[in-house]
């Protein structure tokens, strides 16, 4: 009987528990990361929707560009700073230096701070223009586009403060590192919307409906 079974044995079928390993071993993936992929399509998709609304309103007669502010620019500094920590500081995770790790997230952080205090103050300059007219429909979309921008790194704070804390306690180094890891996923994430949304603001409005057009998104 045993050698029945051999000969008629199909090897290019996998066996059942061996299917089952090597099956979680190939696609086996952190709920964490997952949720953060998704998380990043969805916040996508909004802003996606949010720039063809803003290029669809700004043909109509009453639109009035915003006036360019250079403490924007030097957010956009900020911003490319803490990104750039945050990569410091995930490279360090993975190679096992926690000094790296740690002052990698402290620089991190305090520079995505020190960006969301430039805004507010840009907030704060705009309102004190001459020109500033909130039913202009330009400075609303200003004020609302960075505000969600603003929310989504406050968001990204709270989880780059647990992180902190956790390293600081000392958790579970496997878990910290991936923590970090999605930590500065996500801030580059944020710094290519921002760059992306700057672009939308101080491209001009030609520019922009050039560039839309070309996407295929008007």
């Amino acid at each position: 009987m045993g050698i029945w079974q051999q000969l008629t044995e199909k090897p290019w079928e996998p066996r059942g528990h061996e299917l089952t390993i090597d099956a979680r071993r190939s696609f086996a993936m952190p709920a964490a990361r997952v949720g953060l992929i998704v998380f990043l399509a969805v916040a996508t998709v909004l802003f996606l929707l949010l720039i063809v609304a803003y290029a669809d309103r700004m043909v109509f007669e009453d639109w009035r560009p915003t006036p360019q502010q250079w403490l924007l620019w030097l957010n956009t500094a900020l911003l490319v700073v803490s990104s750039a920590a945050l990569e410091w500081a995930s490279i360090g995770a993975r190679r096992g230096r926690r000094d790296d790790m740690r002052l990698g997230l402290l620089a991190g952080g305090g520079f995505a701070i020190a960006f969301i205090a430039g805004q507010l103050v840009a907030w704060r300059e705009l309102s004190a223009m001459v020109v500033f007219d909130i039913t202009n429909p330009a400075i609303a979309f200003f004020y609302l586009i960075t505000a969600l921008h603003g929310l989504h790194l406050m968001g990204g704070l709270v989880a780059w403060g647990r992180t902190l804390r956790g390293l600081a306690r000392g958790a579970d180094p496997a878990r910290t590192v991936l923590r970090v890891r999605l930590c500065a996923t996500y801030w580059h994430y944020l710094l290519v919307l921002w760059l992306v949304l700057f672009g939308l603001l101080f491209s001009g409005d030609e520019n922009l409906a050039a560039l839309l057009e070309i996407c295929g998104l008007r």
